[in-house]
């Protein structure tokens, strides 16, 4: 027989016959007739060229081939079921050693990568988080495993990345606590444009929807400070005069509370639509039952954090 030919359900059937030593209990065992099971063995002994089991007696005894076999085709027939049988989903969280790296949007570092962290700690030890920045959607990370998990906006181009909806956030304004612009009569979309503002953009200036917004009303704002990042917004808001505008989330747990942050939210009085904070990764990793188990994590994290806003 070609090897090329070769059925590797015949495997089995000698891992059987070697280990009960008889036709009647392997075709007892793997559900068969006597008389299937014999022509299996016929096959058997076509495809190894021995006879591999010989009458003595009233039984069967086996060669000195079989014998030299049996160890080895056990493992084999074992070893492939486990192959093909379904992967066990339940993860040792304790005994992972384990590297993830995550890449997030700023808003999700400022305010879920620590209890993300506590999270993972508490129940993985010996798993270790590497944060990665979120300069762009570009998918090619993921694809080649780069990242193992990618949480923000969505938008890649990519079709077969698979997502997992976090959260809503939504962009809010920031000035310093005590700015002239949140006493008297309200933050109205005049006010809001007659202030000077801060935007945080790595390409540079390009337009927000907040600018769509305040043009449908005639309006235009002042941006006298573009920088890298919303955290860098949120300092420099702080110590000036100067509007940001941020994510809800970039807040964290401070929200509105100035001694802590510097600075006091308000909600923009401009029809800016929330947006989804999803998680996405390769489908590679889809069934991956430590990276369910991180995905778990992170989704259990966002829940109970957006459970208490």
């Amino acid at each position: 027989m070609n090897s090329t030919d070769a059925d590797l359900n015949l495997l089995v059937a000698l891992d059987v016959l070697l280990a009960e030593g008889s036709v009647t209990g392997a075709a007892r065992r793997l559900g068969l007739s006597s008389s299937a099971m014999s022509r299996t063995l016929a096959r058997l002994r076509a495809a190894t060229g021995d006879p591999l089991l010989v009458r003595a007696g009233r039984g069967l005894v086996p060669t000195p081939h079989a014998v030299e076999l049996r160890g080895r085709v056990h493992e084999l027939a074992r070893d492939a079921q486990a192959v093909l049988r379904p992967q066990n989903t339940k993860v040792d969280a304790a005994a992972l050693e384990l590297t993830f790296t995550i890449r997030a949007s700023e808003a999700f570092l400022e305010f879920l990568a620590g209890p993300v962290v506590i999270a993972v700690t508490q129940s993985a030890p010996r798993v270790r988080l590497r944060f990665a920045p979120r300069p762009d959607k570009d998918a090619r990370p993921l694809r080649e495993g780069l990242i193992d998990l990618d949480i923000g906006l969505l938008g890649t181009s990519a079709p077969e990345i698979r997502t997992q909806f976090l959260f809503y956030d939504r962009y809010v304004g920031v000035a310093r606590a005590g700015h002239p612009l949140l006493a008297g009569a309200g933050v109205t979309p005049e006010r809001y444009a007659a202030c000077k503002h801060i935007v945080a953009s790595r390409e540079g200036y390009v337009v927000e929807p907040i600018d769509g917004a305040l043009e449908r009303l005639g309006l235009g704002r002042a941006v006298a400070v573009v920088v890298p990042g919303y955290p860098d917004a949120m300092r420099i808001a702080s110590q000036s005069d100067l509007l940001a505008t941020v994510p809800r989330s970039c807040l964290g747990k401070a929200g509105d509370d100035s001694a802590a942050t510097g600075l006091e939210s308000f909600e923009l009085p401009l029809p800016i639509p929330e947006f989804k904070i999803s998680a996405m990764w390769h489908p590679r990793m889809d069934a991956d039952p430590a990276h369910r188990w991180l995905r778990d994590i992170v989704m259990s994290v966002c829940r109970a954090a957006y459970a208490r806003r």
